[in-house]
């Protein structure tokens, strides 16, 4: 069992960075969408972090052997590959038709549907305060759509259908992330990765339109450029921070993604009114941001919240014999 190095200070400065990256990675997402379609985007990011990820490990003399797999775990291997692959497709399209925080705040349901699956396949289990947790996340969605909580539920618009493909890409991304658990038995984080970039540049490629960077103008090439290095310095620093803090910890620092995109698109559409469009947002929308993000820290946090409460409590009754 993995037991994390104790720099809980270094772990917490990586997950900042992980949460930072990614609340940004939406705002410049939508720019870069206006000269280029979302399977194009999703083939360039995949493609750099794939060829990144080749040359490290070539270098290393640790590139994983695909025979090595048995038949099960290439089948594992094929969904881990089809399921990060529709989450990046999907992702981008939701982002076409919603705004950064909406959407990243709606792929916070990813990680709960990773948990239910947990609970179903690997018979993991779904404590009370995870039970709080989703309770209050559950609020949370409906403060926060209560603007448009009428279209959401009798018209199929452009915002409906944005919620539907982002659903999917949680979905897609929960499908991936069972596989990769039982993938870990057998290949580093790593290596899983490297293979799934590759694979899923290799799959897009007859859709995607490569040609299309040479449409985009200097800004949306260096934001092409800084989504395709968020895929990497972000994902690397999540997997360094779990090394030295706890994964609940770690899970809990993330889940406010949403609260930084929301602060960076007011600062964008201050600064750069012309590129970034603000939230147009009322104040209940924005307390049911806030406790969409407090749900989904408290299901993270829940079960070492609980162990320690459990060891605290066996300390005291040993101490009192």
């Amino acid at each position: 069992m993995h037991v994390a190095s104790g720099r809980w200070l270094y772990g917490f400065l990586l997950a900042l960075t992980t949460t930072l990256l990614w609340g940004v990675l939406p705002i410049m997402l939508k720019d870069v969408l206006s000269g280029m379609d979302a399977v194009t985007v999703s083939w360039y990011r995949m493609l750099s972090a794939g060829l990144v990820l080749l040359l490290w490990l070539g270098a290393r003399r640790r590139l994983p052997s695909i025979r090595a797999l048995s038949g099960p775990n290439r089948w594992l291997l094929l969904v881990a590959v089809l399921g990060l692959g529709f989450n990046y497709v999907l992702y981008v399209k939701g982002l076409d038709r919603l705004s950064p925080g909406t959407i990243q705040l709606m792929i916070q349901i990813a990680p709960i549907m990773l948990m239910i699956g947990s609970m179903l396949v690997f018979k993991e289990r779904f404590g009370i305060g995870q039970l709080f947790g989703l309770a209050v996340l559950l609020v949370g969605f409906v403060l926060f759509f209560n603007q448009r909580l009428e279209e959401l539920f009798t018209q199929l618009s452009s915002y409906t259908m944005g919620i539907l493909i982002t659903l999917a890409a949680a979905l897609a991304w929960a499908l991936y992330g069972l596989a990769q658990k039982q993938l870990l038995t057998v290949w580093s984080s790593v290596s899983i990765m490297l293979v799934i970039y590759l694979a899923c540049a290799v799959l897009m490629l007859p859709l995607a339109t490569p040609s299309q960077i040479f449409q985009l103008n200097s800004l949306q090439l260096w934001l092409l450029l800084g989504c395709c290095l968020n895929t990497l310095v972000a994902y690397g620093a999540f997997a360094e921070a779990l090394v030295h803090w706890e994964a609940s910890r770690v899970g809990a620092t993330v889940a406010t993604t949403p609260l930084f995109t929301f602060a960076l698109v007011a600062l964008g559409s201050m600064l750069w009114p012309s590129v970034v469009k603000p939230e147009l947002l009322n104040s209940l929308a924005y307390l049911g941001a806030l406790l969409v993000v407090s749900g989904s820290a408290l299901i993270a946090l829940a079960p070492s919240l609980l162990h320690q409460w459990k060891t605290r409590r066996l300390r005291r009754s040993l101490a009192q014999r």
